[in-house]
């Protein structure tokens, strides 16, 4: 997995790239964390998670998704997830992560 991180608009956008998967859940979640913690410092209180460049999430990657929201919310910071696939989507709607996350169609659109 690779990961990059900006900051626009106030906010962190975080760009994982690759698979979501047991292998990469433990770095995943780990940035996530750190992220929310670093976007309680930012104007916006925002962290953005661009899906565009995520092939494949597996449940660790949900379950790293609901540690990054405890931590999030804890510290008042809100995290969006942007642009993510057709597939993507379908697991967030059966997870039924569509609804405790908002989400965007665009990065652009989550500022």
């Amino acid at each position: 997995m690779d990961w990059s991180e900006e900051v626009r608009s106030g906010a962190i956008i975080v760009n994982p790239r690759g698979r979501v998967d047991e292998a990469t859940a433990a770095f995943f979640g780990a940035q996530l964390e750190d992220g929310a913690g670093r976007a309680a410092d930012c104007d916006s209180k925002t962290l953005v998670i661009n899906f565009a460049g995520l092939d494949y999430m597996s449940s660790r990657g949900l379950r790293a998704l609901t540690l990054a929201k405890r931590k999030a919310d804890g510290h008042g910071v809100t995290i969006i997830l942007a642009a993510p696939n057709k597939i993507l989507s379908e697991i967030l709607a059966i997870s039924r992560y569509d609804k405790l996350f908002k989400i965007a169609a665009t990065v652009e659109g989550a500022l």
